[in-house]
């Protein structure tokens, strides 16, 4: 479920929506079900995990703002689930990652091997339930998204241990690998409501804003979040070689020092240098000029439905993106 800063923003977010989230979550648990138990059980964990579940919410409220009637957005909801959490799979392996939502990775505890094929019976998974809704665009916008989130991985790996990331190649990632799937969620719930093309467009604009919003905060929260909040080990983006844009704002207005220092830290992988690392992107500015650009993607995704109807729902999906750049996690 939504969580924040404060149970009454939680309560406030999903409050519109909250018989159809159980109904998402009956969905997921039956869809789930597989004759090999090894995928029921690794499935199982990841998804029991949690989390925030922003991208089925986002189906459900962008839906039901529209006004829509029907179950279809309850399926759509838990296949955006379920590309979400293969793409969790597989990055935590590509990431060597051993923690993630507080808890030790599903690699860490099954083996990547493991791991990277239940990613796959997810993903085939999302497919036979996409399928089953009979709706051709909705096929194109989730085959689409997929292929971009793919392109986005591979970007980020091409990305890894290089000091010299541009921000714009940095940008391209994010939009790629994380704003897209919430671009797909928006859109699905315009689309299967009945929005006209415009309608839909604004959605998808809105979730792509929001998704870069939630990662921009993602890359502060890395250097400046605490582990029992963010879910994960605080400095995984440096100990992985990511050059995020705090980095990538350091590298252009650090001292030449700090250049050097972070230059080595990408290019070896090194978290020994972190609170070094820390103090230099905190002083630098370079935290506050990330969370400028997540406010910017924000701003954008609250004038992207400006035209919706008002209704709880809408409040709830303007609450939601200032929810995104003003959280702990």
């Amino acid at each position: 479920m939504v969580s924040a800063t404060a149970p009454s923003a939680q309560t406030q977010l999903i409050q519109p929506i909250s018989a159809d989230l159980q109904a998402v979550d009956a969905v997921i648990r039956h869809k789930l079900h597989s004759e090999v138990a090894l995928v029921n059980q690794i499935a199982d964990y990841i998804i029991s995990a949690g989390g925030k579940r922003i991208r089925p919410v986002l189906v459900l409220l962008v839906a039901n703002a529209y006004g829509y009637k029907g179950s279809d957005h309850h399926t759509l909801a838990a296949v955006v689930e379920f590309i979400h959490t293969a793409t969790l799979l597989h990055d935590d392996v590509v990431d060597e990652s051993s923690m993630r939502r507080g808890r030790k990775t599903a690699n860490a505890l099954f083996g990547n091997a493991a791991s990277v094929l239940v990613g796959d019976f997810l993903y085939s998974r999302a497919f036979q339930m996409m399928v089953s809704v009979g709706d051709i665009r909705i096929m194109e916008i989730l085959a689409d998204a997929t292929n971009v989130i793919a392109e986005g991985e591979v970007l980020q790996l091409l990305n890894m241990h290089d000091p010299d990331v541009s921000e714009e190649r940095y940008t391209q990632v994010i939009r790629s690998k994380t704003a897209k799937l919430f671009e797909a969620a928006a859109q699905l719930g315009a689309l299967i409501a009945g929005a006209n093309d415009a309608q839909i467009e604004g959605a998808a604009e809105y979730g792509r804003s929001l998704g870069t919003a939630f990662q921009l905060i993602d890359d502060v929260l890395d250097y400046s979040g605490q582990a029992e909040d963010i879910g994960k080990n605080v400095g995984d983006d440096l100990r992985e070689g990511k050059a995020t844009l705090p980095l990538i704002y350091l590298m252009e207005h650090g001292s030449s020092a700090e250049r050097e220092l972070v230059r080595n830290c990408i290019e070896n992988g090194d978290e020994q240098h972190f609170d070094t690392v820390l103090q230099a992107v905190t002083t630098s500015g370079a935290l506050d000029y990330t969370r400028r650009k997540a406010e910017e993607a924000s701003a954008a995704a609250t004038t992207a439905i400006a035209d919706l109807p008002d209704n709880a729902f809408k409040d709830a999906l303007l609450k939601l993106s200032a929810f995104a750049v003003n959280r702990n996690h």
